[in-house]
């Protein structure tokens, strides 16, 4: 029996959501050190926190706290890390209709390490993670869906990602955030997944990661020294080509760049203290999904996605993450200096 069967299935069967998240479901042990050190280096943990977290898992929850009907494929253990994320969904308003129960194993987790500038190292214990196959997804909702949303797995989980994709709706839209576990990988073995993406949400470092020695090798750029000559944009370009329909390249301080057929934009960050810069990524992904499902431009669905990354970073892992409420207002203001033309002085 489900941890929590009783209290979901009746929601659960009369609702369905509009985004579903595919990754890791992992409980966070976050840890705020004076430095991330070296090799044989020593530091002093100075706070800690424990939250539910993973990648897709933080995108669908910022995409719950903004009114969005929201489920997730994912998989956890009966121990007690697995309740303290089942609760955690069920009380952001996630629904667990394609939530996976494994019979053994243990809940993944992950150990994360915070500096005082709110950079971070991450180590993961992913657990019964890797143990989806794709006959354990349920599938209910995907007919109904309007956005699936990929992260990465640790191991073999990958394959039932890329098997969905056989199963997936042409109706749905993929969106695809590969983190630097699949950047480590070969494209070629993302390829199925990489062939149905429409949106690809990547951090600058992982896109060149990725993808910078294929191109290069791909386009004959032997007028180059080497891979790394090729810019974000370069690569952006190309992606667009091989049939990617939008392309975003997250870029940290640098704030964010985006492509699609219709628009090319830069996007800078807004001024604010960053305490914990763990779930920005996956934050701004929330609100790009958000302004996508509401179809605001490129441009403004980039400023919403730095708007609310920039609101994640305030606090620790997802706990700062808005309402509708406060995007709400937010968007008013944004509106507003669309029609001044003064789009920038948001960022002041």
């Amino acid at each position: 029996m489900k941890l929590n069967e009783q209290s979901s299935q009746s929601l659960d069967k009369e609702l369905t959501a509009e985004v579903i998240g595919f990754g890791a479901l992992n409980l966070d042990k976050i840890f705020k050190v004076n430095e991330i050190v070296d090799k044989d280096g020593e530091g002093v943990i100075t706070e800690s926190k424990i939250s539910c977290g993973g990648s897709a898992s933080n995108t669908i929850i910022g995409l719950s706290r903004l009114g969005i009907l929201t489920s997730y494929i994912g998989k956890i253990a009966f121990d007690n890390e697995g309740e303290t994320l089942e609760m955690n969904l069920i009380k952001e308003g996630v629904l667990l209709d394609n939530l996976i129960y494994g019979d053994t194993g243990d809940s993944g987790v992950v150990y994360g390490f915070v500096d005082e500038e709110g950079d971070r190292s991450l180590y993961v214990n992913s657990g019964v993670n890797d143990e989806i196959v794709v006959d354990e997804i349920i599938g209910s909702g995907l007919s109904n869906a309007k956005i699936i949303h990929y992260s990465s797995f640790v191991g073999d989980s990958l394959n039932a990602q890329i098997d969905l994709i056989d199963n997936l709706p042409k109706s749905i839209v993929l969106s695809f955030d590969p983190g630097m576990i699949y950047a480590n990988k070969d494209p070629n073995v993302l390829k199925k997944i990489l062939k149905r993406t429409n949106i690809l949400l990547i951090n600058e470092n992982e896109l060149k990661l990725l993808f910078g020695e294929h191109y290069f090798d791909k386009h004959g750029l032997s007028d180059f020294s080497n891979k790394d000559n090729l810019s974000f944009r370069d690569i952006a370009l190309y992606l667009i080509e091989d049939g990617i329909d939008t392309v975003v390249v997250k870029r940290g301080r640098n704030g964010a760049y985006g492509i699609n057929n219709k628009e090319e934009v830069k996007i800078p960050v807004f001024n604010v203290e960053a305490i914990d810069t763990t779930a920005a990524g996956d934050s701004f992904n929330a609100g790009f999904l958000y302004s996508y499902l509401n179809n605001f431009s490129l441009e403004k669905s980039c400023i919403v996605g730095n708007w609310i990354a920039s609101k994640s970073v305030e606090g620790f892992g997802i706990d700062n993450l808005p309402y509708k409420l406060e995007l709400n207002d937010f968007i008013k203001d944004l509106n507003q200096a669309i029609i001044n033309q003064d789009t920038l002085s948001l960022f002041e």
